[in-house]
């Protein structure tokens, strides 16, 4: 795949946010079942070692790397400082292990774990909040730069940036050199976004992916029930690359054509005891794969 390096969300094996979702998976079972499907990386979970010398000679035995993992900021509602501290951990260790990008999320507000409708009573910030988050930003993408690594913000479905206008402000506002974005393909489609039309206007400032596929006769569902979020997830909402609505051709067919550089992240917490983690997995890679065949590689 070229500069393209592809890997695999724990998500589907074992849910962080949602614990009963595979509880019955091991940490082990998941990383070998990556490897099997033929995956280079993955991004790190709650059952993942926390210790980095361990977790990452468990993945050397398996040829895996890590791309990167989660970090909740809370950049709207706690003082910098304790944000900061909270980083600086998740850095240093993350730099441990050889990662070079930071996935971070504004929880501040966020709707993404309470029992609310999803799209009724998404965040909006204020002013002032807005500001807080700029500037919070860009001093954490000064403190990944110390470690020579970046941060990618995650719009997220729940969160106070969701939509296509809001990662418009997020990218305008912030300093290229300090915030870069995280691309998830399924949290703009169920937004109502136009994927294809975010990666075409950042694609410069886009260092991380996301492939999540959405299944739109359960989106539809949950727009309807006016469900929140960990209920869509429950249902079944997101699934992998092939298996839902978007059309993931020309995605790749850009990324491709214009040299991206780094992971593309196959991403779908779904429920592993409906849909089995492994086989899912290895249905995106084949799909993946395929794509690269039609794209001419």
């Amino acid at each position: 795949m070229g500069s393209i390096q592809l890997g695999c969300a724990p998500i589907a094996w074992t849910n962080d946010d949602i614990p009963e979702l595979g509880k019955e998976n091991t940490f082990e079972q998941c990383i070998s079942e990556m490897a099997l499907a033929g995956y280079e990386g993955t991004e790190i979970g709650n059952k993942y070692p926390e210790n980095a010398d361990m977790l990452k000679e468990y993945l050397d035995l398996r040829n895996l790397r890590t791309a990167s993992a989660w970090f909740s900021s809370f950049l709207t509602t706690k003082p910098f400082e304790e944000v900061k501290t909270e980083f600086i951990k998740h850095r240093n260790f993350l730099h441990a292990l050889g990662a070079k990008v930071i996935v971070v999320s504004e929880q501040g507000q966020s709707i993404q774990k309470e029992d609310l409708p999803l799209f009724e009573y998404k965040p909006v910030f204020s002013i002032e909040e807005w500001k807080r988050l700029i500037d919070g930003l860009q001093h954490l993408g000064e403190l990944a730069g110390e470690k020579n690594m970046s941060i990618v913000y995650h719009h997220h479905m729940g969160t106070g940036i969701q939509t296509t206008e809001e990662i418009i402000q997020l990218m305008e506002e912030t300093d290229p050199s300090k915030v870069s974005l995280l691309y998830d393909t399924g949290h703009l489609a169920l937004s109502g976004e136009d994927p294809l039309y975010i990666l075409k206007r950042y694609f410069k400032r886009i260092k991380h992916v996301h492939f999540k596929d959405v299944r739109r006769d359960v989106a539809n569902e949950i727009i309807k029930k006016n469900d929140c979020f960990l209920s869509a997830v429950k249902k079944g909402v997101f699934t992998v690359p092939g298996d839902g609505y978007i059309d993931f051709h020309p995605i790749m067919d850009y990324l491709r054509e214009h040299d991206y550089y780094g992971w593309v992240i196959v991403e779908a917490e779904q429920d592993p005891a409906k849909y089995n983690a492994y086989e899912y997995a290895l249905k995106a890679k084949n799909y993946i794969d395929n794509l690269e065949v039609k794209g001419g590689l």
